[in-house]
């Protein structure tokens, strides 16, 4: 039985699933709830250059994370902590699953299938693939 849970949140009906899985599944595991700010997503990763503007987007993208954060949080049910890291999301959600502890991954999935699974990728096989702790995905 998970003690810690890590659940990323992307503000997708798939990760509140994932949310709502996670408290009903393990409703005394500690919860924390994880959102990924994606410069390269944003047009500024290695390589592109800084913008100018750089910090103003990364204000607000820190304003959307917190704001997505209180949204995903369950209310009145269990407790859950937050956190907000930057980075790419697969790469970011396994390094914090292993540095911080935790002993289960519950995600949610976007179920993409076909030509648009392989041109996007999916950052649930991205995270099940390289994950040292178990994963669980839910669509």
């Amino acid at each position: 039985m998970p003690k810690r849970i890590l659940i990323p949140i992307d503000g997708s009906l798939q990760s509140a699933r994932a949310v709502e899985f996670a408290v009903d599944e393990w409703p005394d595991a500690e919860l924390t709830l994880l959102h990924v700010i994606d410069p390269a997503g944003a047009g500024y990763g290695p390589g592109t250059g800084v913008p100018s503007g750089a910090e103003e987007w990364f204000e607000n993208a820190k304003t959307d994370a917190e704001e997505l954060l209180s949204e995903a949080t369950p209310r009145d049910t269990v407790e859950a902590s937050t956190m907000t890291e930057v980075g790419r999301p697969a790469q970011t959600i396994v390094e914090v699953a292993d540095e911080a502890g935790f002993d289960h991954v519950v995600m949610g999935s976007h179920g993409r299938t076909g030509v648009s699974r392989i041109l996007l990728g999916s950052v649930a096989e991205d995270v099940v693939r390289s994950s040292t702790v178990p994963v669980t995905v839910v669509r």
